[in-house]
């Protein structure tokens, strides 16, 4: 037992050493661990009181130089979960899930920007054809892009109420949309240009002349 204990003893000091500042929870467990650079390391729970009206929350994870690294967790202030959200540099990454008292409310999807490297290649779906894929190579800005499906439910149930389609960052509209619009117009202007043969004979017969009066069918003065 005693060979047990001095390894976990000898890690706890080795921890301490490393934080100028730290907590512990009721568990051992070292939490809000802050470095000789001054720098957040390790696991972490964070809160915020209600401010001006916007509802309170904690949160709770692990950070990397300073940075959110993986799955971060949100809870209300009374303790009902409401968010999952994963990290990557600091920055969104993946899916990340939302919640209310009803349930699952929506996902996002997420790409986030190393900020080590400014150019970036990434396979880009056509949105008309899924079997296509064509490759780019971007300028990186910003610290993170909407990439990928999101996702909205109806409250209290999985049915789906919308998606939306991101490439980073831009909102993706399938082809099948904008075909429809756009045919619909073209009928439409089709339709307007389209002349009866008594519009053709009229035309005919006052070709050259001016202020011709027609009568369009109304009564009285």
């Amino acid at each position: 037992m005693r060979w047990l204990i001095l390894p976990l003893l000898l890690l706890s000091l080795n921890v301490f050493a490393q934080c100028k500042s730290y907590r512990l929870a009721s568990n051992g467990d070292t939490l809000n661990c802050t470095d000789r650079k001054g720098l957040k390391q390790g696991k972490w729970t964070i809160r915020l009181e209600t401010v001006r009206g916007e509802p309170g929350y904690e949160e709770e994870g692990i950070f990397n130089n300073d940075k959110k690294e993986g799955p971060w967790r949100r809870y209300t202030l009374m303790g009902d979960f409401i968010a999952l959200e994963n990290y990557r540099w600091g920055n969104k990454d993946g899916i990340s899930q939302y919640y209310t008292i009803a349930g699952l409310e929506h996902v996002e999807n997420w790409r986030a920007i190393n900020p080590d490297q400014p150019f970036d290649t990434i396979d880009v779906p056509d949105v008309y054809d899924p079997n296509k894929v064509e490759r780019k190579v971007i300028k990186r800005e910003g610290s993170a892009y909407k990439n990928g499906i999101w996702t909205y439910y109806r409250p209290g149930s999985l049915s789906i109420l919308r998606t939306e389609s991101y490439v980073m960052d831009k909102l993706q509209r399938p082809k099948v949309e904008g075909e429809a619009v756009a045919m619909a117009d073209t009928i439409a202007i089709k339709k307007a240009a389209q002349k009866t043969p008594q519009m053709l004979e009229f035309e005919k017969k006052n070709s050259g002349k001016k202020a011709v009066k027609v009568r369009d069918g109304r009564t009285g003065g």
